[in-house]
């Protein structure tokens, strides 16, 4: 079960979307009759699900009468031909929120199911499928469901969620222990801290300083994260371990059997292609 955030945490972006498609009328639709309908929409590639809700609340800021029907959930494989949605409404209505709700919906979709991918590929090896920070704004909360939707797992939602202390903080505040000392002393008790490192002398540090939950291993080569395993192992800390950079889908499954807990794949947002589905009016 695929718990979706609360509407009202985005059906201001989807009023946004709506006015974005219509500009000052959509003269189109206007020029026809509105009566009641049935429609469908229909998967024409093999997908998994993710984004339904959004799309019923999408609809239903056009067609008060709307009702749906959804014969599939978030987070099922569908193959092409599938219906995924039944819908009865005014013609016009689902018209004017069509394109907005089919774009959302095969945006999300792909997302899941470029993730289920990935999670299909390191199946067995023990680690798990993150997301990251590199998202659409605007869609964030929604494209970070929809990771979940296929399979994986959510890093932060925002930055208040966990510290992540990059390349760029620790040059500016002068080294790990520095940084990692700084933010325990204004971060909340129960945020956890993640230090990225480029070098095992880096990890080493990490490993020495009891506030550190997390390191994320930067752009390594295999036999450096398989090093770095080993080094975490050996030092009894419960640290975490994250790989990151270059996780090609081919490539995935080498560097989860390398020991580390999770691999962060910025592609799951940034460069999922959309799937393909369509509305059909009976």
């Amino acid at each position: 079960m695929f718990h979706p955030p609360h509407p009202e945490t985005y059906r201001d972006q989807l009023r946004a979307f709506l006015r974005e498609d219509w500009g000052t009328q959509d003269w189109t639709t206007a020029a026809v009759p509105d009566r009641p309908m049935t429609a469908r929409v229909i998967a024409k590639s093999d997908l998994v699900l993710a984004g339904l809700p959004m799309a019923v609340e999408i609809l239903k800021l056009t067609c008060a009468s709307l009702k749906a029907e959804l014969p599939r959930s978030d987070g099922q494989r569908v193959p092409a031909g599938t219906e995924v949605m039944q819908l009865r409404g005014s013609s016009h209505g689902m018209l004017l929120a069509e394109r907005v709700m089919l774009n959302l919906l095969q945006r999300l979709s792909g997302t899941a199911t470029l993730t289920r991918k990935f999670v299909d590929a390191i199946e067995g090896t023990g680690a798990r499928i993150l997301d990251t920070r590199k998202t659409t704004p605007g869609l964030k909360l929604l494209e970070k469901y929809a990771v979940r939707c296929g399979g994986g797992v959510n890093h932060r939602l925002t930055l208040g969620d966990g510290v992540l202390l990059k390349e760029n903080h620790l040059t500016a505040v002068g080294g790990v222990r520095a940084a990692v000392e700084a933010v325990r002393r204004v971060a909340p008790l129960l945020v956890k801290i993640e230090v990225e490192v480029e070098t095992l002398g880096q990890l080493k540090a990490c490993l020495d300083l009891p506030d550190v939950d997390g390191v994320l291993l930067d752009n390594m080569a295999l036999e450096q994260m398989r090093e770095a395993v080993a080094l975490r192992d050996r030092s009894g800390r419960r640290l975490f371990l994250e790989a990151s950079g270059n996780l090609t889908l081919d490539r995935a499954r080498a560097v989860a059997e390398t020991g580390v807990d999770f691999l962060s794949v910025g592609a799951l947002t940034h460069s999922a292609p959309a799937v393909d589905l369509s509305l059909r009016m009976d």
